[in-house]
């Protein structure tokens, strides 16, 4: 009880200084929290959408890995979805047991647009669906305005998207399909009973959504059926099974197809949420510093109070426990408060999710009891490990240390152990990666790759004591000394106790460490992008779609109408089996193109001449395939296309499978034509496009002009596509940053708390030298400028040791055809300067905390 008394005082008496590193449990605990709620909300969603439109059992037809329909998209190469023949329903209906099959038709392969020509669905993320109103909808959807369509010029609409573009009945609209274009006019709007995960929804009636989005075909793409109730839903299905072949369509209960799509969508939710958890690990990592030395510095000015109480008898288990009690209590608090804030950032989360396009309700808000719980330990557990070090030294302060004056004299030189140790882990961890930059497989590279970043990081943490000096001091001489004695005493402040500089510099070492390697690898990307494109694309133009969407043949069309051009190469993309010699087959995905690509496209072969591997019957592999196999230019390999066409393929070539766009496997398209049926062809997925010679900008005019009617299309120069892979490669980045943002803002706490304490350890030193002279401006000046120390120490370790893993993994890159090492040196040093603002903004507090301080009252502080 005495213990627990005397840590409660002591936790109340400096709460003010427990409060940033309580703040970083807060912000840990609450990434934490928050990924959770926001994930099962998510789920929640998506479980409560297939539950509701589910009926007793489900029909479709079999996927293409044969294994069950899971989300099927309504996509596939030829922009006609999956479909099973009208007549299977009549098949259904007579089995006993059913009371009614309803068949539907669902596509993604549709634009729709507004009457001024804007592309009304979603650009990211949830897709734009199409299909043909029936009673199923009315599971998830009520009608609110108008009448669902009752031929082929109208269309319902779903609420949001009518909310979102302003859309009302008789409102004319244009849905773009594989079939060609249809004018509809919206007759109705139904809005959704549950939550819209964010698709546009237009339903059209049965024989036009057959039309356009089927290619005219009497079919469906699913069937539901209900049970009259006679027969449990295992016993229908096996009916069902039986009176149309099981083994011909994908046949499942309710529960059975529930259990499938969520799993599905439990896949591509858990990425995300091992991806956010993995940011607020690196944010709980950081935090660890921030506590360890916010302890640390408490036990050092209690030195001769924690020296009084072992004089009056309390253990060294008494003293360790106080310690690790305030710890406790800490991490509580923040936990508890961690949680709430959590819960907040779920519903941030949503809220910007639904900005982008995928509405989520707080009404499918999904708090687990396990998250509270998750959230409490994980932030106790590890505000107790942090303090564990802080509490054995406490433990160690022996009752002669009441006779000394508060705090402990600074480490000069951090512990030789220590260093040692810190010094084999760097240069173990060097070695590591040298081992993987000369991995001859990116995969072999990678085990080697996290060690040497682990092993390094844990060095650098280990031996940064060891490296304040030398760093502190040239930073200090090129930096700090221009200021005169002030700029001194900053650098000497800095130098006064390594292991706390080290360890508060090490926190923000991790977050800039994690930014500079990211930035190399991207910076790299896009360089390397970049030189491919100018080395490889022979074309003036590449016309593609800019939101997930199909190359309807009028598009083909328009693009060939445009005077100037000299060639229009489409390039689509098949699938086929290929036949292995030694038995078995292997599905690969190749590129069906005219010749007309060998002069777009400038590839370096291994081995024969790309025009043998376009001319009909024949093809290219990859060096890796033509080694496993045994296989050559001139040897021939038996392939099945789709429809189930076989045919047998002599190799023309062999092209490097390296390359960051461009596939190694290609056949002609007369080859494709040949043994595939019309409605077997997959569509463009892009055109490259070449000019006469002296005709690029009217060609580009015309091509602009060409694609007006068609909003999701987009028209890109050589250079304007350079651009579009920076920018969604920098736009990859900066999410990351934001991810790593929180990491930094709890380093940038921990400097904050590290003046913050030492200003009040320094107590008395600060009153002296304001006694005899240092005026207040000048005081703050150097707790300034020791922060900006402190600040850069960290960035430059962090910088050198990010530039080091991100070319490490550069290295590795090149084997999947990044070959050019681009060093940032803008961000770089852009990072580098922001280390010092940020060493300004975290000093402002406690420069300002010590400027207010009372000469006197400071000079009398035991």
């Amino acid at each position: 009880m005495t213990v627990l008394k005397t840590s409660l005082r002591n936790f109340f008496a400096h709460k003010g200084r427990m409060a940033l590193s309580g703040m970083a449990v807060v912000l840990s605990v609450a990434f934490v929290c928050g990924t959770l709620v926001f994930t099962a909300t998510m789920n929640t969603t998506f479980d409560k959408l297939f539950a509701s439109s589910a009926s007793d059992v489900m029909i479709a037809p079999p996927s293409e890995d044969g294994e069950g329909s899971g989300i099927d998209d309504g996509a596939t190469d030829t922009g006609v979805p999956r479909t099973l023949p009208a007549g299977v329903a009549d098949e259904v209906a007579a089995v006993d047991g059913v009371e009614r099959v309803t068949g539907t038709v669902s596509s993604t392969s549709v634009v729709a647009v507004n009457d001024e020509n804007e592309n009304i669905g979603p650009t990211t993320g949830p897709p734009t669906i199409a299909g043909n109103w029936t009673d199923v909808e009315l599971r998830t959807m009520e009608i609110t305005e108008g009448a669902p369509p009752s031929g082929a010029g109208e269309v319902m609409i779903d609420g949001d998207t009518a909310d979102k573009h302003d859309l009302a009945i008789g409102d004319p609209l244009r849905l773009i399909t594989v079939a060609g274009d249809l004018a509809v006019t919206v007759s109705g709007i139904a809005d959704f009973t549950i939550t819209n995960p964010g698709a546009a929804v237009f339903y059209l009636d049965l024989a036009t959504a057959q039309q356009y989005l089927l290619g005219g075909q009497d079919a469906y793409t699913t069937l539901y059926v209900d049970s009259t109730g006679a027969v449990g839903d295992e016993a229908l299905r096996d009916a069902v099974a039986a009176a149309i072949g099981g083994d011909t369509y994908t046949i499942q209960t309710a529960d059975e197809f529930i259990e499938e799509n969520q799993d599905s969508i439990g896949e591509v939710l858990s990425v995300l949420q091992y991806v956010l958890l993995g940011f607020a690990g690196i944010a709980l990592l950081v935090g660890i510093f921030l506590i360890v030395n916010t302890f640390s510095m408490l036990v050092a000015q209690r030195t001769r109070e924690i020296g009084l109480m072992r004089a009056l008898g309390s253990s060294r288990r008494q003293v360790n426990r106080s310690v690790l009690m305030e710890a406790l209590l800490l991490g509580v608090v923040g936990s508890v408060i961690g949680f709430g804030a959590g819960v907040g950032l779920a519903v941030g989360l949503m809220a910007l999710m639904s900005a982008i396009g995928m509405n989520l309700s707080t009404g499918d808000l999904t708090v687990d009891a396990s998250v509270p719980v998750i959230g409490v330990v994980l932030g106790v557990v590890v505000t107790l490990l942090a303090a564990w070090i802080p509490a054995r030294r406490a433990a160690r302060i022996s009752p002669m240390a009441a006779l000394r004056e508060a705090g402990t004299p600074g480490d000069v030189r951090a512990g030789r152990v220590r260093a040692a140790i810190g010094a084999v882990l760097t240069v173990a961890g060097l070695g590591a990666l040298v081992v993987a930059a000369r991995a001859d497989e990116s995969s072999a590279g990678a085990a080697p790759l996290a060690l040497g970043v682990l092993l390094s990081l844990v060095g650098l943490i280990l031996a940064g004591p060891a490296l304040v000096g030398s760093v502190v001091r040239g930073i200090a001489a090129v930096l700090l000394r221009v200021f005169g004695p002030v700029g001194r005493l900053a650098e000497r402040n800095a130098l006064r106790n390594p292991r706390r500089t080290g360890a508060t510099a090490s926190a923000l070492m991790i977050g800039l460490a994690l930014v500079a390697a990211l930035s190399v690898v991207g910076s790299s990307l896009v360089a390397s992008a970049t030189e491919e494109i100018d080395q490889a694309l022979g074309a003036d133009f590449i016309v593609q779609p800019s939101v997930p969407a199909p190359v309807t043949a009028g598009i083909g069309d328009a693009v060939a109408d445009v005077e100037g051009i000299e060639r229009v190469t489409p390039f689509r993309e098949a699938e086929i089996a290929v036949d292995l010699p030694a038995g078995g087959q292997t599905d690969v995905r190749l590129g069906a193109v005219p010749p007309t690509w060998a002069d777009d496209v400038r590839l370096d072969v291994v081995d024969g001449d790309l025009a043998d591997a376009l001319a009909p019957g024949g093809v290219s592999i990859d060096p890796e395939f033509a080694a496993d196999e045994g296989l050559g230019v001139g040897d021939s390999i038996d392939v099945t296309f789709a429809g189930d066409a076989t045919a047998t393929l002599t190799i023309g070539a062999i092209v490097p499978s390296d390359s960051a766009f461009l596939g190694a496997w290609y056949i002609g398209l007369d080859t494709l034509e040949e043994h595939v049926r019309a409605q077997d062809m997959p569509l463009p997925v892009f055109f490259f496009v070449t000019a006469e010679d002296g005709r690029q900008d009217a060609v580009g005019a015309g091509l602009d002009a060409a694609m007006e009617p068609y909003p999701q299309m987009e028209v890109m120069d050589q250079a304007e596509f350079k651009d579009m892979v920076q920018d969604q490669v920098g736009m990859l980045l900066n999410m990351v940053y934001g991810l790593l943002a929180l990491a930094i803002i709890v380093a940038v706490l921990g400097v904050v708390n590290t003046l913050a304490l030492s200003v009040v350890e320094r107590t008395r030193e600060i009153g002296l030298m304001r006694a005899i002279g240092l005026s207040r401006r000048q005081l703050r000046r150097m707790i300034r400028l020791e922060s900006v120390a402190i600040a850069l120490f960290g960035a430059l370790v962090g910088l050198a040791l990010g530039m080091a893993w991100g070319a490490t993994a550069q290295r590795l890159l090149v084997l999947e055809g990044m070959d050019v090492l681009s060093i940032p040196w803008g961000t770089i040093l852009g990072v580098f300067a922001g280390s010092a603002v940020v060493g300004l903004l975290a000093a402002l507090f406690p420069a300002f905390r010590a400027g207010r301080m009372n000469v006197l009252n400071a000079i009398a502080t035991d």
